[in-house]
């Protein structure tokens, strides 16, 4: 008799233990129906959201006049806004959706927290990105760019908001992870020494005024000749006129030299500096002859007429015998000739008067004696330039031998010929 009522009381708890064992699965699963709803219900907030930003707000940011917002639409700034709206909904209600299940709420949660941090990192991206486009749209912008300093802030934000998902998936407090991070601190000086070093060398070379975008500079060392498109964190992108283009090292720019065109552009005037070789045996004194002849030469009547009284006298004064060649003063070919060039680039309506204007002779060498030319032209255009430089210089070497004089130059296929037939 004992037996029998032993066995059906373990029979009736045994029946009420399975009756809670479904009650409390059957509220899991309901729960969890509940969540995947839920979850369908955040997607649709988002789609909603997104709809009415593109519907209504977008269309008003179009015909407005500022560009900023512009701006903001093409680094997708709302569309990043409208994330927020799922991930607030999911973080706020899932608690009492997920009353039964603290395990998966915790798990949730702090997914949502993790979401929501890279939200918050894409919006401040985009924001970031917006100053920096915005920024460049101002001429103040070629002399002092922001665009590393905007890279550097980024860096920042996106290692807060690691530092902020660690701490959340991990469960450890901010200002530990500070301290742990101060211990690898050499690490990741390392880590980040290029784009420490090309900060440091971005803001000297933009608060220095030795760089700016559009500036044509040349870096030889790196094969870089061309016009600066951009300065960033870690390079200076340049264009060369080849249409090739070159990433230098910001602060290889420090470090090494670099050579920077812009003053010449500022000035106005583009330098010549080129020397042509007058064989040294064809210089010699002008005899009356060949001074009648160069009188003709209308830019240099006026010169040869003031030289030439000076000449006779000073002869006159010291009673010269003009018999010998070498007593007193004389006029030489040579000299005349370096008169002319003055008068004529004088006279060239291309050519800067008010700016460094220099025909002069230099040492000889075994190559002749230079008569170098030293002048700016009008125009920086490149291509304007070389015309005019061209130009200049098919003149000059065309009226050298009016002078009786010859260009040096080193031995020709037919001078050899004729050396081997004397």
């Amino acid at each position: 008799m004992d037996e029998n009522i032993q066995y059906l009381t373990h029979k009736v708890i045994q029946l009420f233990e399975n009756m809670n064992m479904n009650d409390n699965l059957s509220t899991y699963t309901g729960e969890l129906i509940i969540l995947l709803l839920f979850f369908l219900i955040s997607y649709l907030g988002y789609r909603i959201a997104w709809y009415l930003i593109r519907k209504m707000i977008m269309p008003i940011i179009r015909r407005s006049k500022n560009q900023f917002d512009d701006i903001l639409i093409r680094y997708r700034f709302f569309r990043r806004i409208s994330y927020l709206v799922p991930a607030l909904l999911l973080y706020f209600f899932s608690t009492d959706v997920l009353v039964s299940l603290p395990f998966l709420l915790n798990f949730i949660r702090s997914f949502i927290e993790v979401v929501f941090v890279v939200i918050i990192i894409l919006i401040v991206d985009s924001l970031l990105s917006t100053i920096n486009d915005y920024y460049e749209r101002f001429e103040i912008s070629k002399d002092h760019p922001i665009k590393s300093l905007i890279q550097i802030l980024k860096i920042v934000v996106y290692i807060i908001g690691l530092l902020f998902i660690i701490g959340t998936l991990f469960h450890r407090n901010l200002n530990s992870l500070v301290i742990s991070l101060g211990t690898l601190s050499a690490v990741i000086m390392l880590i980040f020494k290029d784009p420490i070093l090309g900060f440091v060398g971005g803001l000297q070379l933009v608060f220095n005024k030795m760089i700016k975008i559009g500036d044509w500079i040349s870096v030889p060392k790196f094969g870089a000749d061309g016009t600066v498109l951009e300065i960033t964190l870690t390079t200076v992108k340049i264009q060369n006129f080849d249409k090739t283009i070159v990433t230098v090292p910001t602060y290889s720019l420090i470090s090494d030299s670099f050579q920077n065109w812009r003053g010449m552009e500022e000035s106005g005037g583009r330098r010549i500096k080129r020397a042509i070789y007058i064989d040294m045996d064809s210089v010699k004194f002008v005899d009356n002859e060949m001074l009648e002849k160069f009188k003709k030469i209308k830019i240099l009547y006026p010169y040869l007429k003031q030289k030439q009284k000076e000449i006779d006298e000073h002869n006159k004064k010291y009673a010269i015998d003009p018999t010998v060649v070498v007593n007193g003063r004389r006029q030489t070919n040579l000299g005349i000739f370096r008169a002319y060039l003055k008068a004529y680039l004088h006279n060239h309506p291309d050519i800067h008067d008010n700016m460094t204007f220099l025909v002069r002779q230099l040492q000889p060498t075994e190559k002749g004696i230079p008569i170098e030319i030293y002048i700016f032209t009008k125009t920086i255009q490149w291509a304007k330039y070389e015309d005019i430089q061209a130009d200049i210089f098919d003149h000059i070497l065309s009226v050298i031998p009016e002078f009786y004089l010859h260009v040096y130059q080193f031995p020709k296929s037919g001078d050899i010929r004729m050396l081997t037939t004397r």
